[in-house]
């Protein structure tokens, strides 16, 4: 509906498209996608990539595209200065624990709790592939580390998973979920896109964009 955010969308999807033409090469328009059954996105299987999973994510002024070979991945990124009654929506979603967790933190520091919160739940809910049909309020996170817990009956186990956060910007906190499936330590390994490159994603966009039937976007073709 909006103009910024049809930005965001296709910087999103041109830097999933980048990042596939580093790693294995050929056209950035030539990779193809399907979509599982809560809607999240995998490489076709054409590609020969079954290995490969990937996660994007966008909000105004950030896009952030995370990958792994071999295991499931989410991962979220949110404006820590996005408007909205921070509590209330606490209330509402978060678990018991970490409601106890936000309220008892200075108000200060409130806003950042948040949405580290926010954000490592929801890279944990798009990395479990379920999306929101996962209840948020029967499952929490423990910060510095990050770590899961499960309500009783709650259908996961804890000691498969692993997150990482971190700010990006000085605006935005990021965190990434990982299925690591056994005791191995998962390493998140951030690889920033600058100012170099940015206009080699925006070249990759338009290129992208120009190439589809008249009528669609790139993102549509993810």
């Amino acid at each position: 509906m909006f103009e910024h955010d049809r930005h965001q969308f296709i910087a999103a999807h041109a830097l999933l498209r980048l990042l596939l033409q580093e790693l294995a090469g050929g056209p950035a328009g030539a990779w193809r996608f399907t979509a599982g059954s809560h809607g999240k996105p995998a490489l076709h299987p054409d590609h020969g990539l079954d290995r490969l999973a990937f996660n994007i994510t966008h909000t105004r002024g950030a896009v952030a595209c995370a990958m792994t070979l071999d295991h499931d991945i989410g991962v979220d990124i949110e404006g820590v200065d996005r408007r909205g009654r921070l509590l209330e929506i606490a209330d509402a979603y978060f678990a018991p624990d970490e409601l106890i967790l936000l309220r008892n933190a200075p108000p200060a520091a409130q806003r950042s709790i948040f949405f580290r919160l926010w954000t490592l739940k929801e890279a944990y809910i798009k990395a479990h592939g379920d999306g929101l049909s996962l209840p948020l309020d029967r499952f929490s996170f423990s910060l510095s580390p990050p770590v899961i817990a499960f309500a009783p009956g709650f259908p996961d186990d804890p000691a498969v998973w692993q997150f990482a956060t971190e700010s990006p910007t000085p605006t935005h906190i990021m965190s990434v979920a990982v299925r690591h499936g056994g005791t191995n330590t998962v390493a998140v390994a951030p690889h920033r896109v600058t100012h170099s490159n940015i206009d080699r994603l925006m070249t990759t966009a338009t290129a992208v964009d120009n190439a589809l039937p008249a009528g669609q976007t790139m993102g549509w073709r993810l």
